[in-house]
């Protein structure tokens, strides 16, 4: 009976251990360091996961990132709210549906993220 007890508050002590744990994604400081545009490059092309569906002059499964930089910059649409699914689709409408199940994925990133997802998309339009 000691030894459980005693091997109990061992495991305790070892769960309870405060340390640092590891930080996969890239570290405050670097973050803070980039671009909005890169930030928003590393985004697209990485958790954002929109390089699947999205090139940057080809059509594809979605419009090219041009297209969609010209069309937004002459609307004055809000790429970032778009991907937060506040605001209608203006650049394809009829690829909507396929659009929505990135939602799950977009609307679950930061604010600071999406804005600089939008100012990487809007550097096409220039």
């Amino acid at each position: 009976m000691k030894k459980i007890l005693l091997l109990s508050f061992i495991g305790i002590l070892i769960s309870c251990k405060k340390e640092n744990q590891e930080n996969f994604d890239k570290p405050t400081s670097e973050v803070a360091t980039l671009k909005p545009e890169e930030l928003g490059k590393e985004i697209f092309q990485g958790k954002g996961v929109c390089y699947t569906c999205h090139k940057e002059e080809v059509k594809t499964v979605g419009p090219a990132i041009k297209d969609i930089a010209k069309i937004y910059k002459e609307k004055g649409g809000s790429i970032a709210e778009f991907l937060k699914e506040k605001s209608e689709p203006i650049v394809d409408p009829s690829q909507y549906t396929t659009m929505k199940t990135n939602f799950a994925i977009t609307k679950n990133l930061p604010e600071e993220e999406l804005k600089a997802l939008e100012a990487y998309m809007l550097s096409f339009s220039k």
